[in-house]
């Protein structure tokens, strides 16, 4: 079975450069990097353990907790306070991530027509919100006791989004059809 980066340098990457018109590979749009954000506010230290370690498992690496920056009273925020998890995924484990979001964890959201395409920032990258951290396979669904949203960025060398959605599209991710 090849693997999702193994498949972009050899199918991908050529097409894409036949299709965008670009003079070398280097021209050729790949992803850098997938940052996958938990923002859980503020919560039980035990609720907010649970939640990273189930970050953990989902991608495979030891999230970071981040904390408040600074002191916000009308939130009874202290600075210093837990408020989400962050994971940074390059190379293998990056592509490994992609393949099982696009080919087990989207397809089992209810109701799943696609990703909407809007998730574009001008730059390159794309950036896709998730409700429930349940949808992944890694997750007994029966052990989480309350469901955590997350953001999944891509960060792609694109110059533009169409460009970037030429590299999605070619890579499997299942985007809505326009109406």
């Amino acid at each position: 079975m090849t693997t999702l980066k193994e498949k972009y340098v050899n199918e991908i990457a050529p097409a894409l450069m036949k299709e965008l018109g670009a003079k070398n590979a280097l021209m050729v749009p790949k992803l850098s990097k997938i940052v996958v954000n938990m923002g859980m506010g503020l919560k039980d230290k035990d609720v907010a353990k649970k939640h990273v370690d189930e970050l953990a498992a989902i991608t495979g690496q030891k999230p970071i907790v981040t904390k408040a920056g600074k002191s916000i009273s009308n939130f009874k925020l202290r600075e210093g306070n837990q408020v989400g998890a962050k994971v940074t995924l390059r190379g293998r484990m990056m592509y490994d991530f992609l393949d099982r979001l696009i080919n087990a964890a989207l397809p089992r959201i209810r109701d799943f027509r696609g990703i909407s395409a809007k998730g574009f920032d001008g730059s390159g990258n794309f950036t896709l919100g998730i409700k429930e951290q349940s949808i992944f396979p890694e997750l007994d669904p029966n052990s989480i006791s309350d469901t955590q949203g997350m953001d999944i960025t891509m960060v792609t060398t694109a110059r533009s989004d169409a460009d970037a959605l030429a590299l999605l599209k070619s890579l499997g991710m299942p985007f809505a059809e326009k109406k």
